[in-house]
């Protein structure tokens, strides 16, 4: 899927994430949200790389520059430290194309050349395969099960980790520290 691509969230992509708020898209992160808490998200969205706080993308392939997912990463704080949390959907129309896996990839590149270096992690829900493979196709280490608070109630999620920062490479015959 060599088509893909990713756009800075802007104004015009509050229609993108109406088209997001569908019951097979939003039950696995709380259930649809009224109209207020879309327009509210959508705001946010738009706040989050002005404040440095993360970014949130419109993922396009050829042919639809409206849209057909969002992909998007934000500061968090997990277990007492700083940490990233990212989060993507991509409407059922395009499912099965590998689209969400080469976003998310797109996506940690965007956050490595921004110069976020904080690990990341997603919280798919243990019944959720197609976002676990995302996240396994993506390049996430799975560190195991978590309960996770969304939309108000508690959801049994898997914590996969992405690192943006990695160590510096040592010279050949270096083997400090080994």
């Amino acid at each position: 899927m060599d088509d893909v691509e990713l756009h800075p969230w802007s104004e015009g992509d509050l229609d993108l994430l109406r088209r997001a708020n569908t019951p097979e898209l939003m039950d696995w992160v709380g259930g649809v949200e009224t109209d207020e808490q879309v327009q509210a998200r959508h705001e946010r969205y738009l706040r989050l790389a002005g404040e440095g706080r993360g970014q949130q993308f419109r993922i396009t392939i050829a042919g639809h520059p409206e849209g057909v997912g969002i992909v998007g990463y934000w500061q968090h704080e997990w277990k007492g430290a700083p940490a990233l949390e990212s989060g993507w959907s991509v409407e059922s129309a395009y499912r099965g194309r590998g689209i969400a896996p080469v976003a998310v990839r797109l996506m940690l590149e965007a956050a490595r050349t921004a110069g976020a270096t904080l690990p990341v992690h997603a919280y798919p829900s243990i019944d959720n395969p197609a976002s676990n493979a995302v996240c396994r196709k993506a390049g996430f280490t799975l560190l195991g099960e978590e309960d996770f608070e969304v939309g108000g109630g508690v959801l049994r999620t898997n914590d996969w980790v992405a690192e943006l920062a990695h160590a510096p490479r040592r010279p050949p015959g270096d083997d400090r520290g080994a």
